[in-house]
């Protein structure tokens, strides 16, 4: 990308374009934006008309967005509230508020850290939960953490109920969802956010 000083000022930017990124991207999109800066797009086609078609595009990932492991508290700079609702969209805010809510209702009082990379999600015990919400509109990305064995049970009853989830190293799960869908998986999500809430006491 040229910033209109010559070439020998260029930036460049790695971009993927995709019709359907799905949660099984990120894990090697988010390794990759380690070392070399990447963006992801998602490139829808609607047709209007029997010669119009009209394409999409939806930033789902942008090399701006920065990712952290979960399981490192020490490295966490904590924010706020105003900090997330300054650098990312309402609607993805949205799909965490909506969890935390509906965790309130099955009588778990959440707890949530905001940092600079995530927001942390616990009880009374550890983190279990760790959202990112995006700058795409409605759009957040959440890992949890169970045991092993209780991650393969979820991994399946997730993929089942067709929530796209992909697993996270040997005991955790992690998934992406928008907010027009976040309402029809809901009772799902918050079944298995309840085991892992027990789990992290």
């Amino acid at each position: 990308m040229l910033n209109g000083r010559g070439a020998h000022n260029q930036t460049h930017r790695a971009v993927i374009v995709a019709e359907n990124i799905t949660s099984r991207f990120f894990n090697v999109l988010r390794l990759l934006n380690r070392s070399v800066p990447v963006i992801a797009v998602q490139l829808s086609a609607f047709k209007l008309d029997d010669s119009s078609i009209v394409l999409h595009a939806v930033t789902v990932l942008d090399v701006v967005e920065e990712t952290i492991e979960e399981g490192a508290p020490e490295q966490a700079e904590e924010t706020d509230r105003a900090y997330w609702e300054k650098r990312r969209d309402p609607a993805s805010l949205s799909v965490m508020d909506k969890i935390v809510a509906a965790l309130k209702n099955a009588e778990i009082q959440p707890r949530l850290a905001y940092n600079k990379h995530h927001i942390a999600l616990g009880s009374t015990g550890n983190n279990y939960c760790w959202f990112h919400p995006r700058k795409t509109p409605g759009y957040c990305h959440v890992e949890f953490k169970l045991t092993p064995d209780a991650r393969d049970q979820a991994l399946a009853t997730m993929q089942a109920k067709g929530i796209d989830t992909t697993p996270r190293g040997s005991a955790s799960l992690s998934f992406s969802i928008r907010n027009n869908a976040i309402d029809e998986h809901l009772p799902t999500i918050i079944d298995e956010l309840k085991k892992a809430e027990i789990i992290s006491r």
